[in-house]
């Protein structure tokens, strides 16, 4: 298998294990930075250059696409699915993913738990958007943030007014949740490859804090994800069509709750606490789904 990775840093621990993996598993492999990637659009051919030269004929492309570059990221990646390769993560389901609120909805009409959240944009609908959540604590989140970043938790109605009128005034789209407190600080990760968990970790939030996130200080430890768990996880990466996601929960006394899924979910953190050889998985999924495509081509051509 011909193998793409989009990324901007070779050195990025997630790059370096799925290039690793790759090459393990006798695949050829080569990390493209998305922003170097220009593309010709036409209605007779879709044609990608890369530091001037044009490349094509890969079999896949995983993206490792970052916030930051994602409607660009996201417009490769569409052009390499116009070339015929195969990704995991379309461009279509991680631009889902990325918007918080549109994924939130998604999830929502398909009955998979996930704290309450409300949205609003005019301040005259404030004290009315707060009381359709209810009391605090509130958990107020911008809408495309990230690693933990842009999320605050307010403890009187006071402050919670005080944050979205701030937030308003600096035109940033976000949302409102429900604090759940039974879960105490900490959260799940479930990495999930194709249709199921293949590791999970528990990570701890640090003391005087709430959110969870390695980078802002938590802790990890691996575990085994009940079945619940498990099945809510990949329910969640189904719907908003990724084959490769992070789908982060909490433990609540109704059931485990969706925080959100991440279309570029990091690696270090949780191979290191569950001690499983994810990147060799994605590789195999990866590997696997492209040579089923391949084969049913052939089904319907003979047909």
């Amino acid at each position: 298998m011909k193998l793409a990775i989009l990324s901007r840093n070779t050195k990025l621990y997630s790059t370096r294990r799925l290039v690793e993996a790759a090459r393990e598993h006798g695949h050829s492999v080569r990390v493209l930075d998305p922003l170097r990637c220009y593309m010709r659009i036409a209605s007779d051919s879709f044609e990608m250059h890369y530091k001037g030269r044009e490349i094509h004929g890969y079999d896949a492309v995983i993206p490792r696409i970052g916030a930051s570059v994602t409607r660009y990221g996201s417009a490769v990646l569409r052009q390499f699915e116009l070339m015929g390769s195969f990704t995991p993560n379309t461009s279509d389901a991680i631009l889902r993913a990325r918007d918080k609120l549109r994924s939130h909805q998604l999830l929502a009409a398909e009955s998979i738990g996930m704290p309450a959240t409300v949205f609003g944009d005019n301040p005259d609908d404030t004290n009315d958007l707060l009381s359709m959540l209810g009391p605090p604590p509130h958990v107020i989140k911008l809408n495309e943030g990230t690693q933990g970043a842009g999320v605050m938790l307010t403890e009187k109605l006071s402050a919670s007014r005080g944050v979205i009128e701030a937030l308003r005034g600096l035109y940033a789209q976000f949302l409102v949740q429900e604090f759940v407190a039974e879960a105490k600080g900490a959260d799940l990760r479930c990495f999930v490859v194709g249709n199921k968990v293949v590791a999970a970790m528990k990570r701890q939030a640090p003391d005087g804090d709430f959110r969870s996130n390695l980078h802002r200080g938590g802790t990890a430890k691996g575990i085994k994800a009940s079945a619940a768990e498990q099945d809510v996880a990949v329910r969640a990466a189904q719907v908003l069509g990724l084959g490769i996601a992070g789908v982060d929960l909490i433990r609540s006394d109704r059931g485990p709750l969706v925080l959100e899924v991440n279309a570029s979910p990091g690696l270090e953190g949780i191979e290191q606490a569950s001690g499983v050889d994810i990147a060799g998985a994605i590789i195999q999924h990866v590997a696997g789904r492209r040579k089923r495509g391949r084969n049913a081509r052939r089904v319907v051509a003979r047909a």
